[in-house]
């Protein structure tokens, strides 16, 4: 598509534009979406993804959600966050509202746009000046049909992402809130392994954490193993994050989390899980580092063992092959 053809077809995306015209013409874009090539050149394009942001509130349902499927798709590539966080004062009261019919999509989208850091920072303070808190969204979360009309199941992945910052944790590990204690049985949620995954991931976040408070429960005779593999290695990585402190091992340790590793050791079918276990279970069963080194985040590695710990990693993920990573994602036509 040329520089001329770009402009007609931009002609189109207006809420003024005839019905039909404008329902082609957002179908068209969607399409364009679906392709590598397309989601380069749209989005490069500030015009076009500002044109597909008014759209979003056009009267047409149909249009609304071309509109709202191109974005995700688009909002995969980092590079457009700029543009499309300009949408956010919008966005964000929608993802809210309990009545919006179009709440899920909203959701994929903000989940796309916390992913970096960076726009995810730019996103918390959208939140706060929208007065759309933490808490209204672990609410929605946590609600059963808060909406009628959406699932919310990406408000994991989005509280997963907002987690990446520590006013974000602080916030969720307050003791005062227990909105851990709100989140953990989604850890078990079976109708949605995206909703189980985003309280998975967010729960890791926080165990950087060392202030995260311990919620214990008998599991019954019946519990079943998490059947995704990646859910899996996130639970094994956030319990070895916290045994990156001296009393986070103790503790860890006096739970028998041990005899727990060691079964699923037996029966684990997937490498990389497997190498997760193993290095959870070395820093079980090994020895008490030195004194001034029982904080395993604040350790000083030098440049060399860092390097060949990354060398090995890396033959590591090459033997079990690549791993994929939970979150939002792109929607082909």
């Amino acid at each position: 598509m040329d520089e001329e053809q770009a402009r007609e077809l931009l002609g189109f995306l207006r809420l003024d534009t005839r019905p039909d015209l404008k329902g082609q013409a957002t179908g068209y874009v969607l399409g364009l979406t679906g392709s590598a090539e397309g989601q380069a050149l749209l989005g490069s394009r500030p015009d076009f993804l500002e044109a597909l942001l008014l759209l979003t509130g056009d009267s047409s349902l149909a249009v609304v959600k071309d509109c709202y499927h191109s974005l995700i798709n688009l909002s995969t590539a980092a590079a457009t966050h700029g543009t499309l966080g300009k949408g956010l004062p919008v966005l964000l009261p929608r993802l809210l509202d309990p009545g919006y019919a179009c709440a899920d999509q909203v959701c994929t989208l903000l989940s796309n746009l916390s992913r970096e850091e960076g726009s995810c920072r730019r996103m918390f303070q959208a939140m706060q000046e929208a007065g759309v808190g933490l808490a209204q969204v672990v609410d929605a979360f946590c609600t059963e049909g808060y909406n009628q009309k959406a699932t919310l199941h990406y408000l994991g992945p989005l509280l997963s992402n907002l987690t990446q910052l520590p006013e974000a944790r602080e916030f969720l590990l307050d003791r005062s809130r227990c909105v851990v204690q709100r989140l953990l049985p989604y850890t078990q949620y079976e109708g949605s392994a995206v909703r189980r995954g985003g309280v998975i991931g967010t729960l890791r976040n926080c165990c950087f954490e060392y202030r995260l408070p311990v919620d214990l429960q008998y599991l019954p005779q019946d519990k079943q193993r998490e059947e995704d593999p990646d859910l899996r290695k996130m639970l094994l990585e956030a319990i070895l994050l916290l045994t990156a402190t001296k009393a986070g091992r103790r503790l860890v340790r006096e739970k028998g989390t041990y005899l727990v590793l060691r079964e699923l050791h037996r029966w684990e079918p997937e490498p990389d899980v497997l190498a997760a276990c193993e290095k959870l279970i070395q820093v079980l069963i090994g020895d008490e580092p030195e004194a001034g080194m029982e904080n395993l985040l604040e350790v000083k590695i030098p440049e060399e063992v860092e390097e060949q710990l990354q060398r090995l990693d890396q033959e590591e993920q090459q033997r079990g092959g690549p791993v994929a990573q939970r979150g939002a994602q792109g929607l082909s036509q």
